[in-house]
């Protein structure tokens, strides 16, 4: 279920990848939002009472959740206009990173060596990508369009890693479906304030697009929720890295082109970081439940 999840977020990306900038990105997020909440619905229905699934006391938290995950779309969105699906996929691993930084400033968690080691390999991957894009000539110089989308994918990333600090106060108290339903609220509300700006009428592919978009982000959502059902979080989180293997898949699949040599060393920095960091502490975990046993 895990890795199905990664392959239906990939698509997801996919459709907003090849709209291309033809749909305005509010709009995308907006038809993101609002056609999730369709398989969403109709899962919690199953589940039981669709009311019982999307109550809650905390509508503050889900405002707040919600701020931070619509910005996450917003720049993981427009990245895509600058720079390759598989390019925005690697540099999306970075929120993990954050989240490290953000809990040590407000959380206030001690964060150990191996995980500032984690932080450390990341972010140097992300260097790495950057040279990628950097002419070496006698006055080096960058893409424009390129650093554009990285620091897209970047702040995208920072975004995401707020979201994930705001889900570990709501996690245990808020019910998962509604958390999935009042960020997909939230989002959907937002995006209206750049309706102002000019939306279009989509036609043909472009309505195809956006429905794809939107039904497999509602089902990427359900997926990653029962997954936990099923396993530990800390047995899960390395799957999350299969997204790279589907965004390759997929950019030279469907949308014609295969990463540059900078894109993928890189993004095995980026990887090795992050699954040093949650491989370790999926040790640390079990020597702990063994040393809590044998007292």
């Amino acid at each position: 279920m895990k890795i199905t999840a990664a392959l239906s977020s990939t698509l997801m990306l996919a459709c907003v990848k090849e709209l291309d900038g033809a749909i305005p990105v509010g709009e995308v997020i907006f038809f993101r939002s609002l056609l999730a909440l369709v398989p969403l619905l109709i899962w919690l229905r199953l589940q039981g009472s669709v009311l019982d699934g999307i109550r809650t006391r905390n509508i503050r938290g889900h405002f707040v959740r919600g701020l931070a995950g619509t910005g996450g779309l917003y720049f993981s969105y427009l990245s895509l206009l600058y720079i390759s699906l598989t390019d925005a996929t690697a540099i999306n691993y970075a929120a993990p990173l954050f989240t490290v930084l953000l809990a040590a400033l407000f959380l206030r968690e001690k964060v150990r060596h191996h995980r500032w080691v984690a932080v450390f390999t990341g972010f140097s991957g992300i260097l790495v990508m950057f040279s990628g894009h950097l002419t070496l000539t006698r006055q080096a110089t960058f893409s424009l369009s390129a650093s554009a989308g990285i620091l897209l994918a970047l702040m995208a990333a920072f975004c995401t890693a707020c979201a994930l600090v705001q889900i570990r106060f709501l996690n245990g108290k808020e019910k998962p479906g509604a958390i999935a339903f009042w960020f997909a609220i939230t989002t959907a509300l937002t995006s209206l304030v750049t309706l102002p700006g000019g939306w279009k009428v989509p036609h043909g592919n472009q309505l195809a697009l956006l429905v794809g978009c939107g039904l497999l982000g509602g089902i990427t959502q359900i997926l990653m929720t029962l997954s936990l059902r099923y396993a530990e979080a800390s047995l899960l989180a390395p799957f999350d890295y299969t997204t790279l293997i589907w965004s390759v898949a997929v950019g030279y699949l469907l949308l014609g082109n295969l990463p540059t040599s900078t894109t993928v060393m890189g993004a095995i920095l980026v990887v090795a970081g992050g699954l040093y960091s949650v491989l370790y502490e999926r040790y640390r975990f079990r020597k702990a439940r063994v040393v809590n046993a044998s007292r």
